[in-house]
């Protein structure tokens, strides 16, 4: 992983001290409100429903296990013994003081950590796959570039002020999108040109909240030397032509939409034209350089199979079980990606208490050369796990409460904090999660299901990516009471989609039975391995809207 040089740790210490400072000038009056509020935005700081919230960049999701310990460490000390994994690449506290953050973000800096545009009109936090570097159909390891828009967009003076915030994600694996790029603002798929040569399909104007879009493709096939300069130019003309009187309107998506993909395109292609061959453009030896700091670890010369390992997965079938839903194909011989699963029922999506984290540094160290991930379905992965060591991982993830063996199927959900800890929220989601998952609890039904992705916001910010799930769930305020909206038809991976909404909202205690009814209109038409999404598009929504609001005989 990416190791901080001088100039990297000069930089974070530098801004721990400015803050340090800043926050004295608020609490000793010299700085207002609203003064202190754009700093504090832009140290990753919120004030939420009942307390701050601190969020904390996962450079494209990864963390060793000393980070992971400093996390579990801060959790104890100035919060309430846990955090929270979100879609996308952070890690939040949820109960800090105000005062206590310039000594979080200074103990954070020695583990290489920041919270650095975590928040505010700027380029936020690059994400990417959490598999990235160890699955054999990747086009190439995405992280190098990841870190290279990192350090590009970091303190850039020129995007400091966005019209509204920006995200970008990178993905590498040509059948599968798990960073979810067609619903950022700009995506990334890396890809091969018929010379074999590197480079990217951009795709502009994605994104979620009021107006969901799917990002359009303006780019079939970018160099990679030009990445750093083409990405200027996107963010320059949205700089310059994004509404800056409308927040609601203010996202690159809307601009995109406005002038359409060709026209934004033309826009930026003009733009580029001016600094494509200038200062920003990449070398071979920038590239390379960026590139030596994620070399493989120090992987063993192992079998492909192990007849110790086959007794273990013919005699356990729960083993087994986990071993088929929970491990990724390796690249390497003899190795496996694990995911651990925060989704058992009863714990709010994506938290892992103190703990827990410290456990699973621990795993990491045993088990996967010290790192772990951090995945966009709010899940962690440890990646270079030896199949003859699944066993021993399983056990120890049973014990930890992480190897629920639901990964994919409808209980392990996208779920934002809601109503329970957020300023902005409508409607709790929490409750919601818990209720569906209590309801759905027979793993043999949730098997026959197959995979469905639902997720769950508690308002139109959709940071619990609702538009994008086979089932969504939106929480809605209507006179003061909290109702919940459902759509259909969502998708965030290849061929993405928005959801389409179903009609009238639920009160809180009906959601469990309409996703009943949802999903019993989807087994009495699928064919045969059919996934919900394509059921969906095959039969449209007519069918699922009669059941759900037909009236009880």
């Amino acid at each position: 992983m990416y190791k901080y040089d001088d100039h990297d740790r000069k930089i974070v210490l530098e801004r721990v001290k400015q803050f340090r400072g800043q926050t004295e000038r608020y609490f000793s009056g010299d700085l207002s409100e609203d003064e202190f509020l754009i700093l504090r935005l832009q140290n990753g700081l919120y004030v939420q429903r009942l307390a701050p919230m601190f969020r904390v960049a996962v450079p494209y999701g990864m963390l060793s296990s000393a980070q992971i310990r400093n996390l579990a460490e801060l959790s104890r000390k100035y919060d309430k013994g846990y955090v929270h994994f979100t879609t996308r690449h952070n890690v939040q506290f949820n109960w800090p003081e105000v005062k206590d953050v310039p000594d979080m973000l200074e103990s954070l800096a020695q583990f290489e950590m920041h919270a650095t545009q975590t928040s505010g009109n700027c380029i936020r936090n690059t994400s990417t796959d959490q598999f990235a570097g160890v699955v054999s159909e990747e086009v190439t390891d995405p992280r190098p570039y990841c870190e290279i828009i990192r350090q590009w967009s970091t303190f850039h003076p020129e995007f400091a002020y966005l019209p509204r915030k920006f995200k970008i994600a990178v993905n590498a694996c040509p059948t599968e999108d798990r960073a979810a790029i067609r619903v950022h603002d700009i995506g990334l798929q890396i890809v091969k040109n018929e010379a074999g040569e590197i480079g990217f399909q951009v795709y502009v104007g994605g994104g979620l909240g009021r107006t969901p879009l799917i990002g359009s493709l303006i780019k079939e096939f970018l160099p990679e030397k030009d990445l750093l300069t083409y990405l200027e130019a996107i963010v320059r003309v949205y700089n310059r032509y994004g509404r800056r009187d409308n927040k609601f309107k203010a996202r690159i998506k809307i601009l995109v939409k406005a002038l359409t993909p060709e026209v934004y395109a033309e826009k930026v292609e003009e733009e580029w034209n001016h600094f494509k061959d200038g200062s920003s453009k990449l070398t071979n030896d920038e590239i390379n350089r960026i590139k030596d700091f994620f070399v493989p670890p120090a992987y063993e010369e192992l079998n492909a199979s192990s007849a110790k390992l086959d007794a273990l997965l013919a005699s356990n079938p729960a083993f087994a079980n986990w071993v088929k839903r929970n491990t990724t194909q390796h690249k390497v011989t003899g190795y496996s990606a694990v995911t651990l699963t925060l989704k058992k029922a009863g714990v709010p999506t994506g938290d892992v208490s103190d703990s827990q984290l410290d456990a699973i540094a621990d795993m990491a160290d045993e088990y996967s050369f010290g790192e772990l991930r951090v995945a966009h379905d709010q899940n962690v992965a440890l990646v270079d796990v030896k199949k003859s060591d699944l066993f021993a991982v399983w056990r120890k993830a049973m014990e930890l409460g992480f190897a629920t063996p639901n990964l994919n199927m409808l209980t392990d959900m996208i779920c934002c904090p809601g109503g329970d800890y957020c300023a902005l929220a409508n409607a709790k989601s929490i409750p919601i999660a818990e209720q569906i998952q209590k309801r759905f609890d027979d793993l043999d039904y949730l098997y026959d299901l197959g995979e469905i992705e639902l997720n769950i916001s508690g308002c139109m910010n959709a940071c619990g990516h609702h538009h994008v799930g086979d089932i969504g769930i939106l929480g809605v305020d209507k006179k003061g009471a909290e109702f919940y909206q459902v759509s259909l038809g969502g998708s965030s991976v290849k061929s993405a989609s928005i959801g389409k909404i179903v009609g009238p909202s639920f009160a809180q205690d009906q959601i469990a039975d309409v996703i009943q009814k949802i999903l019993n209109v989807y087994t009495e038409n699928r064919t045969e391995g059919e996934l919900f999404i394509n059921t969906f598009r095959r039969i449209g929504m007519a069918p699922f809207k009669e059941r759900v609001y037909a009236k009880a005989n």
